[in-house]
């Protein structure tokens, strides 16, 4: 064996030791905010979730009627449909722990203080394909205000917002899709760093995480939060796992580091 197929051979082996022994990371699924104090979506979910040492904390924004964008997943909370109310209304809205509703600024400001932590932006889909180009603009322009765009990635169900975000983010801004229905090839061929699809999606087609891989795109699932589910998606070897269940899925990946 000749010296330069001795490095190669080297080199293999190192790359295979270090997929096999890869482990999930854990994004908190709209923020820490199963646990006191918080609540879905809040500035306490973001600062929960680094607290315990997640990955990512994940967070949807929509556009208020007068252009100011606001976190929150529902389209209609608390009686006020997000689309149609003006943020100065959104404002006086409580969430569950007792905070206002956040703005994306407020929750982009805290985030600052939380240097460890990644930003998974959720851009709800909106009523016109404008309102969504819009709303990408916006958000692409303050997350660059913040410097926060090497912290930033951008998740859609709508696939035009999925093409505006790549358009408009700077390049290399992991930008991934939600909605299931493309394979991995086609999520390549469009831009995206990725897949992120749903459990159900990826149980039906379990082969597209090895596809997605030899790619070269990366794999997230949603919203797991079943410890049989975890287990799987760790032996299939994802690269991100969603879920409501943090901790839990902490713990299970500590374990299967610990027996390899």
């Amino acid at each position: 064996m000749n010296i330069k197929t001795m490095l190669l051979t080297a080199a293999t082996l190192i790359l295979s030791s270090v997929f096999a022994f890869a482990q999930p990371k854990v994004i908190a699924h709209r923020g820490f905010w199963k646990t006191g104090g918080s609540a879905q979506n809040s500035i306490a979910s973001l600062v929960k979730a680094d607290s315990i040492g997640c990955y990512g904390s994940e967070f949807d924004v929509w556009l208020s009627k007068d252009d100011v964008p606001v976190v929150n997943h529902d389209p209609i909370f608390k009686g006020r449909i997000m689309q149609k109310s003006t943020s100065k209304k959104l404002a006086k809205v409580r969430l569950d722990n007792g905070e206002p509703l956040p703005t994306l600024k407020a929750y982009l400001e805290q985030a600052l203080e939380h240097p460890g932590i990644e930003l998974i932006l959720e851009l709800k889909s909106h009523s016109t394909p404008e309102r969504e180009t819009q709303a990408a603009g916006m958000i692409v322009e303050m997350v660059k205000k913040y410097g926060l765009e090497d912290r930033i990635q951008y998740i859609a169900f709508s696939l035009h917002a999925t093409k505006e975000f790549i358009r408009l983010a700077p390049a290399g801004t992991p930008v991934y899709y939600l909605n299931g229905d493309l394979s991995p090839k086609q999520l390549k061929e469009t831009g995206c760093a990725g897949l992120d699809y749903n459990l159900g999606v990826i149980r039906k087609n379990p082969g597209w995480i090895k596809e997605a891989h030899d790619l070269g795109l990366k794999v997230n699932v949603w919203t797991v939060n079943k410890e049989k589910d975890m287990e799987w998606l760790i032996a299939q070897g994802a690269d991100f796992i969603t879920t409501n269940e943090p901790v839990m899925l902490q713990e299970l990946i500590k374990k299967s580091s610990d027996n390899k």
